[in-house]
């Protein structure tokens, strides 16, 4: 519902953003803006593609998909604001917020620093256009598929009666009203979700954790890629563990990696539809967005330290939210919207 509200109220300026070509640098922050304001990478990437495909990055493929490439890491940044916003949901209780909104922020963090550290070797060598475009040149016309998520078969009805009730009313801008609906019903549902694991035994709960999808690195991580590609977004899937974290189920370490499981995980559906087109510069695109998250788990996180340092600021950021609730609010609202705005609206 969250992800409707905001597509209705961003989505006409989001799209305008992408009718014009910008420089990799700007074009990274339309990405972040473009997928803060309509909750979704998925749709970010494929409006994208589009672009590549109608040829608005011109006719060369090759130097198309080096165009999109910034706009998908800008839409990887983009996409943790979801479960960031989930974490205020925690807001209420002291310690349930620290815990919720570090584990939130980690994946903000992390994906933050892969683009600091990839961005200039694709700026200047195009390290993920050239490998993404031959990449697609093998694989196009292998033949693609879709799939359709379970959690969206289930909840796309009542969202749609909410969506219709709210337009029946011409005080408040439907989409508005969408929006203060979703997250009244967020909050309510992790106020309540929280008090309900606490009931639970918890020491079992958490002992199913440990063993069965937190119990290392890689299962987590693993775990991260199949719920992704199961409900076709990392928004959803990194949302799902922040009530967890928030009632001391699973603590940040846990949570790190399988948020970067989300990460590869919601290439997928992209990628799967532009395999059916047939065309190189589609499917590179799609591809472009699978490689950098990779490349990003395959460069930052084998070095203890670089891997550490999300995490640290996570813990760092989590205690001066607790101690400040605007600060939340107001990295947010910046780093998502202010920044890349500000940035685009100078270039333009």
């Amino acid at each position: 519902m969250i992800g409707s509200a905001f597509k209705g109220l961003g989505r006409g300026f989001a799209e305008s953003l992408f009718q014009s070509q910008a420089s990799p640098f700007i074009g990274l922050f339309i990405g972040i803006l473009a997928t803060g304001l309509i909750q979704s990478s998925s749709t970010t990437t494929s409006l994208v593609v589009g672009m590549v495909a109608a040829g608005t990055f011109g006719n060369d493929p090759k130097l198309a998909v080096a165009a999109a490439v910034p706009y998908i890491m800008g839409a990887n940044i983009g996409t943790s604001i979801t479960n960031t916003i989930v974490s205020l949901g925690h807001i209420v209780n002291r310690e349930e917020f620290k815990r919720a909104f570090s584990a939130s922020v980690v994946h903000d963090f992390f994906n933050i620093l892969a683009v600091v550290v990839i961005f200039p070797f694709e700026v200047i060598f195009g390290v993920i256009s050239s490998a993404a475009y031959s990449l697609s040149s093998v694989l196009v016309g292998a033949g693609g598929g879709t799939f359709t998520s379970p959690v969206k078969m289930i909840t796309k009805p009542t969202v749609k009666w909410i969506e219709a009730l709210v337009q029946k009313q011409t005080i408040i801008d439907s989409d508005v009203l969408l929006l203060v609906a979703a997250l009244s019903f967020l909050f309510f549902s992790l106020r309540n979700l929280t008090k309900l694991i606490k009931s639970l035994v918890m020491l079992r709960l958490q002992a199913f954790f440990d063993t069965h999808i937190f119990r290392t690195t890689l299962r987590a991580m693993f775990f991260g890629v199949i719920i992704t590609i199961l409900v076709q977004s990392s928004s959803i899937t990194t949302s799902l563990v922040i009530p967890l974290a928030g009632a001391g189920i699973l603590n940040l370490r846990q949570i790190f990696p399988y948020t970067l499981g989300a990460n590869i995980g919601t290439t997928v559906t992209s990628l799967l539809a532009s395999m059916v087109s047939g065309t190189i510069a589609p499917l590179a695109v799609a591809l472009s967005h699978l490689i950098f998250n990779i490349l990003g788990i395959g460069v930052l996180w084998p070095i203890k330290k670089v891997r550490e340092i999300p995490i640290h600021l996570a813990e760092w950021f989590s205690d001066l939210a607790t101690k400040n609730k605007l600060y939340p609010l107001l990295y947010i609202f910046i780093v998502f919207f202010v920044i890349p705005l500000t940035l685009i609206s100078i270039v333009r």
